[in-house]
């Protein structure tokens, strides 16, 4: 029977492993990563990321890393481009090439045809001295003592050391060219980021036909046939020329017929609220979430910079817009 206390102290073993291997390709970081990192921000084409097994594996995920901080980058598996898909490559392009004993047979393959054509190559190996640093225009180690397989062959520490110097390579860039959480959503648009980051007042609004308004004056029973009619809970108080002078809530008309008053005499002004809280067509959606938080309010309306009114939504619309 296997002791839980014994399976453990091999996963932290691991964990003490690949800290150490971490730490020790940090210590090794300096004017050649500055050398990586300027021949990338040079870089008026794509980077592309090469390597074979597990090296590949972890260069895909650098290649995905990279083009979603804004470095245009995919990976190119070198077997394939032995076979036709070296023509991915242009003169103008990168290459980072990964392999850690730095003698990977495809890519010492493709390498001197990479060099032909003076097309810069990064490469990221343990082996300082090897076909692949030889070949490269400058060399990232990721020496390591050893892997944390204790056979010492499974790649392990080196695969996690390869993956934190990518990560690092592709923050350095992104930190350079100020990428913002904007740009990021820009290349995550399906996600919830995405979203946040990218969805507009415009988008989620009603408009037009679907806008509950009333034109100053209006008769409190037509305004009740409006809000009813636009199911917003809310509808906007115009004057003629369309600029929003008030905004009428359920909670309005319930005020008002709770009043002993004759009520086929109120119109809109009579029960509406000045100075609406409004938003620009122009301001991002998640803001209001925020705003209706802490104002307590379900509906928003939307207002162009000369204060005409053009929209309105509420909060199952920001439901809908998976934004809440």
């Amino acid at each position: 029977m296997v002791n839980n206390q014994e399976i453990i102290e091999v996963a932290h073993q691991v964990f003490a492993d690949e800290i150490a291997g971490l730490n020790q390709v940090q210590a090794q970081i300096g004017d050649e990563f500055c050398h990586a990192v300027k021949l990338i921000l040079q870089c008026t084409g794509k980077v592309i990321v090469s390597g074979m097994g597990k090296s590949g594996h972890v260069g895909n995920k650098i290649a995905a890393t990279l083009a979603s901080t804004g470095t245009s980058a995919f990976f190119m598996h070198p077997a394939e481009a032995l076979h036709g898909d070296l023509g991915m490559i242009d003169d103008n392009d990168l290459l980072i090439a990964i392999s850690f004993s730095g003698e990977s047979d495809e890519l010492s393959s493709i390498l001197p045809l990479v060099k032909k054509r003076s097309i810069p190559v990064i490469a990221m190996t343990g082996a300082p001295q090897s076909t692949l640093a030889k070949l490269s225009t400058v060399t990232l180690s990721i020496l390591i003592d050893k892997e944390a397989c204790p056979l010492n062959l499974a790649p392990t520490t080196s695969t996690t050391a390869t993956l934190v110097l990518g990560d690092a390579l592709a923050v350095a860039l992104l930190s350079i060219k100020k990428f913002q959480p904007k740009d990021f959503a820009l290349s995550h648009p399906g996600g919830s980021l995405g979203r946040k980051l990218l969805t507009t007042v415009a988008d989620i609004m009603h408009s037009g036909d679907r806008l509950p308004k009333v034109v100053s004056g209006t008769s409190l029973k037509q305004v009740v046939v409006e809000i009813s009619a636009k199911g917003l809970g809310v509808v906007g108080v115009v004057d003629a020329n369309d600029k929003l002078v008030g905004v009428i809530t359920d909670g309005d008309l319930r005020r008002a017929f709770d009043k002993d008053v004759e009520m086929s005499s109120l119109v809109a002004d009579d029960v509406m609220g000045k100075n609406p809280l409004t938003m620009s067509i122009d301001a991002m959606a998640v803001d209001a979430v925020k705003i209706m938080n802490e104002k307590s309010i379900s509906s928003f309306l939307v207002t162009d910079a000369n204060g005409v009114l053009v929209g309105a939504f509420n909060l199952h619309d920001l439901f809908k817009a998976k934004l809440i």
